[in-house]
């Protein structure tokens, strides 16, 4: 059996603060709230990624950031899965920094340059995901199948909860911007953490828009050469 493996955007101190800043009062409810210190936007989730996939993976997620630009986004909206009236999952969505809200909620994009800033910027991830997923599969490191929806979870229910009220609550929430410069690859240790929660341990960081080593071969996206790169340190 190998290794449960996610690659993810992981905010920064600064932006995990305000958001517990927000959350403070509202612990007491009786909603199991994930520790910030999990806190995570996961691009890909691998069930099990064998030792020899994992060096692999390694470079290959290495030579996938290249291919993208660092973006500024924020953490504003709330939703669940599978919906409000039976939700399992309560989590914030992403905005792109620049995109505005009209008064029933519904982002905007406000004029920008050439910055991936507002939808632009979430174009971008999205477009990250995609190479994520690629250089992961190319690796023989199987991906979750599930789409990608931007989103960073809080909670995880054991049964299904009518949550339109946190709705309302979260949708009150716009946290503040931080530019993506990186990615992680983060394998997840199931019972070992604190109350038998997950111990999450940083195996790579990868930086995006970093120039590839000359033996490196880029290809368009989520197309890689058969040629394996040369290795990339992601400690």
């Amino acid at each position: 059996m190998g290794q449960r493996m996610f690659v993810a955007v992981v905010p920064p101190d600064e932006v995990v603060e305000h958001l517990e800043d927000f959350l403070e009062p509202r612990r007491d409810h009786g909603m199991p709230w994930i520790h910030p210190s999990q806190w995570h936007v996961t691009l890909a989730f691998m069930e099990s990624v064998g030792a020899a996939a994992e060096l692999e993976l390694e470079d290959r997620l290495a030579e996938a950031a290249t291919k993208r630009r660092p973006m500024t986004l924020r953490l504003a909206g709330g939703g669940t899965f599978p919906d409000p009236v039976a939700a399992r999952v309560i989590w914030l969505g992403l905005e792109g920094d620049g995109q505005g809200r009209e008064a029933g909620g519904a982002p905007y994009d406000e004029p920008q340059g050439d910055t991936p800033l507002g939808g632009a910027a979430l174009d971008e991830l999205h477009r990250l995901a995609v190479n994520v997923r690629a250089a992961a599969s190319v690796s023989g490191a199987p991906v979750d199948g599930k789409p990608f929806h931007p989103h960073l979870t809080l909670a995880r229910l054991k049964r299904p909860v009518e949550a339109t009220r946190w709705l309302r609550v979260l949708d009150t929430y716009a946290g503040p911007a931080w530019e993506v410069d990186e990615i992680e690859l983060i394998a997840s240790h199931l019972h070992e953490g604190p109350a038998r929660r997950p111990r999450h341990e940083t195996v790579g960081r990868y930086a995006l828009g970093a120039p590839t080593p000359a033996t490196t071969t880029t290809t368009p996206d989520a197309v890689w050469s058969p040629a394996a790169p040369a290795r990339v340190s992601g400690r």
